[in-house]
């Protein structure tokens, strides 16, 4: 059971609200919690994160990301291009259009998934994540033409993703968003692992 929440501050772009409600085991707790003010009407989701991957002859197929400071943690961040979804756009457009902008690669939409949650314990912000194939043979995409000024984009190969980002981390201080490296993860326990023999129990 939840009440109404009650907003304790607003900015431009996000409040704070807090929560009463009571727990399954019958107790009145209070929740405080973080949420856009930016997210549209008919839809749950606040933004989008693309999984772009540059597809090119004679190179290795590259995960595209981009590299930006974040005031929230105060150094710079390597992130799959993201965005909010603006008035009248779905998951899919959205991320073609803030592929384009970000690191003026032109995509195709191959997937997109549910609407997820980001931080739960934190804010009720989502996103749906959007897999898109670049065609790096076609001339847009040979010198792609950003439009954000500050934002640098890094081009890691999917077959060594992991063990690229890891040493981007020991290199430089920067943060990793998480679904980045779970994505990494993935990647290895995905393609590595079951190439492994196991080992034998005496």
């Amino acid at each position: 059971k939840t009440c109404p929440p009650r907003v304790i501050a607003a900015g431009k772009w996000v409040m704070l609200e807090k929560t009463t409600y009571v727990d399954p085991a019958g107790n009145t707790r209070i929740w405080e919690t973080s949420k856009r003010t930016t997210r549209r009407a008919n839809t749950e989701a606040d933004g989008v994160g693309i999984i772009a991957l540059l597809k090119r002859t004679l190179h290795k197929d590259c995960v595209v990301m981009v590299k930006q400071f974040r005031p929230p943690l105060g150094c710079y961040t390597l992130e799959f291009p993201a965005g909010l979804i603006d008035e009248g756009e779905n998951a899919e457009v959205a991320a073609v259009r803030e592929l384009k902008e970000e690191t003026g690669y032109k995509g195709e939409v191959v997937s997109v998934t549910p609407v997820t949650c980001l931080d739960p314990g934190l804010s009720n912000c989502t996103t749906q994540i959007v897999l898109v194939n670049i065609n790096g043979d076609e001339m847009e995409n040979i010198n792609p033409t950003q439009q954000l000024e500050f934002v640098e984009v890094i081009l890691l190969p999917l077959d060594e993703f992991q063990l690229k980002i890891d040493e981007v981390l020991k290199k430089e201080k920067i943060s990793v968003d998480a679904k980045v490296y779970l994505f990494g993860m993935g990647m290895v326990q995905a393609f590595f692992k079951p190439r492994e023999l196991p080992v034998l129990k005496q």
